[in-house]
């Protein structure tokens, strides 16, 4: 829309909320925000937080004006290509729709699900009945990142290396300060990364399957093969983080509510408990959006050229729209959320995610271990301003 900017006043400026804040105890300050100030720009992140699930839902829901393309983010730098993840309109229907085949219902059927259920029963078998066990490093990111080398096309990456991988992106996609030492660690990781997928490239080049990289460099008219790598690097990036963080935060909810878990277990509540678990706490939880043309969000000024952050975390315990949305509750009303976003960038992944969880790991998990417990709740911290999952969680397997 055209503006009278004379009339128009940009939103407050905040110089007290810091980083430290926002990784430690998001809620916290959102809270506070959907309240005071739900448009405010945020000195110590460089961009102008959204904290109402109308807003944030409207930015994604209109790339024209809210471009993906944000060139002041550090992701291009971490991942050593500009990824789809910061592009928009055609370009970025492309190389998403590139590895499409991969994600179908057919094959996540077909395919996926009958080798994430052998993954998930050889990986709980080796969990020890009546031991406390830190489901972080036993279960959940050696599990969400075995899974994941299959549907890439890459089971030649050891569950350590995608682990390791992945959060070497994460934290570079979010090194806002741009230290020069995580992007030191960022361009050896991508060193190692290419050349496992130059090997495995040229093994799905003599012999295709329904992986995310074979059906790519086997595509009749291909995208560049820089584009190709920098596609799977972001399936790393994300496709660990999110069912990993997200298994954990279900089973906290769970354990932490009985009443809930008996139920659960009780109905095959299994999906209730997985939607519920994200958005409670959404594996990611922010976005960053471009402005393309001076706009207007509750009668604040947005520039062109402005960063904004769009707060799904906040989104998802809106008061608007849930009643006590800081607490976990399978048996609340069903309403949609936006831990998996909205618009053209809606995560690939979330049909396999839900899968992984609610239809295999989650009931095995607690069908071999009904009465596991956590010895010290508190103990367990949740961590993370982009990315938010518990960074340990022991459990007593019984």
């Amino acid at each position: 829309m055209t503006l009278d900017t004379a009339s128009s006043q940009e939103a407050p400026l905040d110089e007290d909320i810091t980083i430290q804040q926002l990784t430690l105890d998001p809620y916290t300050v959102y809270k506070r925000l959907r309240a005071e100030a739900p448009v405010l720009r945020v000195k110590s992140v460089g961009r102008t937080l959204l904290t109402k699930a109308a807003d944030t839902k409207y930015v994604k829901d209109n790339p024209a004006l809210f471009s993906s393309n944000d060139p002041n983010t550090p992701m291009q730098r971490a991942f050593r290509a500009h990824t789809l993840m910061r592009k928009d309109g055609a370009e970025h229907a492309a190389e998403r729709g590139a590895m499409a085949p991969a994600f179908t219902a057919r094959n996540i059927k077909q395919c996926w699900e009958p080798i994430y259920t052998r993954i998930a029963e050889e990986y709980v078998s080796r969990l020890p009945r009546g031991e406390t066990v830190d489901l972080f490093t036993a279960l959940a990111g050696p599990f969400s990142g075995r899974c994941l080398t299959h549907l890439l096309g890459i089971p030649e990456a050891s569950d350590d290396d995608m682990q390791r991988w992945s959060q070497i992106l994460i934290d570079g996609a979010g090194n806002f300060g741009w230290t020069d030492a995580l992007f030191a660690q960022c361009d050896a990781a991508n060193d190692e990364m290419d050349a496992l997928f130059d090997a495995a490239a040229t093994r799905l080049r003599a012999e295709p399957d329904q992986s995310a990289l074979s059906v790519m460099v086997n595509a009749d008219d291909p995208i560049p093969v820089s584009q190709i790598y920098s596609n799977i690097k972001i399936a790393i990036g994300g496709g660990i983080n999110e069912p990993r963080d997200a298994l954990l935060t279900i089973l906290y909810g769970l354990i932490q509510n009985p009443d809930q878990f008996d139920a659960v277990k009780r109905d095959g509540l299994w999906g209730d408990a997985f939607e519920e678990g994200v958005r409670w706490v959404a594996p990611i939880q922010v976005s960053s959006r471009l402005v393309t043309e001076d706009t207007e969000i509750r009668g604040y000024l947005i520039p062109k050229g402005d960063t904004i952050m769009t707060v799904q975390a906040s989104s998802n315990h809106d008061e608007d729209i849930y009643e006590d949305g800081h607490l976990y509750n399978v048996f609340r009303p069903k309403l949609p959320h936006q831990a998996f976003g909205n618009g053209p960038h809606f995560c690939q992944g979330t049909h396999v995610a839900r899968r992984m969880l609610a239809n295999i790991m989650l009931p095995l998990l607690c069908d071999r271990f009904p009465s596991m417990s956590m010895p010290d709740p508190d103990a367990v911290q949740f961590y993370g301003f982009g990315f938010r999952g518990p960074r340990s969680m022991p459990v007593t397997l019984n």
